[in-house]
């Protein structure tokens, strides 16, 4: 688990039978199955909020990390400045 990965946050993975996981840092199964990837990132931002914040990490179809959101009240280590 890498040191800004805390088990507040998930992730959200393309499962290789298809459709989409939800998964928490270092997990082998996921806590959440959906279709689509959206669906997932909703679920996924559901999940970290009602465990007080954290971060959702989005991957792409290839794996890597495309996008990142803190959900509140987490502790975003890049505010926006003003």
């Amino acid at each position: 688990m890498a040191k800004s990965d805390t088990p507040k946050n998930r992730h959200v993975v393309q499962n290789p039978s298809g459709g989409w996981d939800v998964k928490k840092p270092g997990a082998t199964r996921s806590s959440a199955h959906t279709d689509t990837q959206r669906q997932a990132t909703k679920r996924a931002t559901e999940v970290v909020r009602n465990n007080g914040g954290g971060e959702v990490r989005v991957h792409g179809r290839d794996g890597k990390i495309r996008d990142s959101t803190t959900v509140a009240p987490g502790n975003d280590p890049y505010p926006p400045k003003g």
